[in-house]
Formats: structure tokens, sequence, C-alpha cells
């Protein structure tokens, strides 16, 4: 899990911001496996995404009088290196994720201010217990759209808080949240047949 404290535990922000190269290596050690995770889930491919760790820390490092301390220094972290991602996923063109119409008819109808049909809530450990059954997961979050599948990862698999997610994506609270619902339902219809 990405931390959640106000202060980023395991490397000196103060002695990093002043060019300090062993606090840059304790940053390095400490986030870069999760970054890696978080990036080559979004990327799908382990040599890009180790490729697209290294940039991520050398744009920190170039860019580290650019951090304005609006957020932790690992949000403003990861929020380069999911920049990254993204434009590798345009410029590559990999695979063809779901569209936004798609998302939109994956959510569930209402019918006089009620739901349509029965709606469970979304538990992600249910979903977790076989192999086969993760394997189906990781498939559908893999066919979102990049925004509902960065908000999922973030927030249902690293576990960041939603105001760190916004920091990092670069929107609102509430923006996190509408995406994060609209992912889970799409999630929800596109495992409905193979979880009951």
């Amino acid at each position: 899990m990405i931390p959640s404290t106000s202060a980023d535990p395991g490397f000196d922000v103060e002695a990093l911001l002043a060019g300090d190269e062993a606090a840059f290596e304790a940053l390095v050690r400490q986030e870069s496996g999760r970054l890696f995770r978080v990036i080559q889930r979004m990327v799908d491919d382990a040599d890009e995404a180790e490729n697209l760790v290294q940039e991520t820390f050398l744009q920190a490092f170039e860019r580290l009088a650019s951090f304005r301390r609006e957020s932790k220094f690992t949000t403003w972290l990861y929020a380069i290196g999911i920049n990254l991602a993204r434009a590798s996923l345009r410029k590559s063109k990999r695979f063809v994720p779901l569209d936004e119409e798609a998302v939109d008819r994956m959510q569930p109808a209402f019918s006089g201010g009620s739901y349509a049909d029965p709606v469970e809530s979304w538990d992600p450990q249910r979903y977790a217990e076989k192999s086969e059954r993760v394997r189906l997961v990781r498939d559908a979050i893999d066919r979102l759209p990049t925004d509902y599948r960065t908000v999922i990862l973030l927030r249902d698999i690293e576990e960041v808080d939603t105001d760190d997610v916004a920091s990092m994506l670069g929107i609102s609270n509430g923006a996190v949240r509408v995406r994060l619902h609209r992912a889970r339902q799409a999630l929800r219809s596109m495992l409905d047949g193979h979880l009951h």
C-alpha cells in the first residue's frame, strides 16, 4: 500500500529537495516496487514498466524544484509515473479498452428512482478467492478505459486514499468517487456471469 500518512516515512524530504543523493536513493528503494506495480498494471508490459519507473525517478530528480508541497512528495512522484504510463499507452495503442459508451451500458438501470435490478456492494476481496477468479478480475480491470482502470488500481488494489488519488490524477475527490463507482459497476457487469 502507498503510504497514506501526512509525512513521507523512510526518506528525508528536506534533504531530498536540497539535492542529497542518499535521500534520493532512499526514496528509490522505498517507492520503486510499489511504483512498478502500479505502472505495470497500467501498461501490462514489465519491460516498459521498468523503463517508465526509471523515467519517473529521472523526471522527479530533474524537477525537484517544481515540487510545491501542495501534496505529499510520494503523491507528486506517482502523478509523474501515472502520466508517463498514460502517455506510453496513447503512443503504443497496445490494446483497445472499453470506451465510455460501453461503461455507460454497464451501469445499473433505474426505474421509479430505484435500481431496476438488485445491486450488490462491490467487495474486491470476495472476487480474489481463487486464481481463476483473480485472472478474470485482472482481465476485466485491464479492459476498463485508462482513467477508470487507474482509479481502481490506486483505490482498490493499492489502497491509496481518495485525496491522494485526486492529487495524483489532477482531478477532484468527487471525480475520483464517480470514476470509482462507474468502474466498479462496469466490473460487476463484466464479471457477473463468471463469479456466482
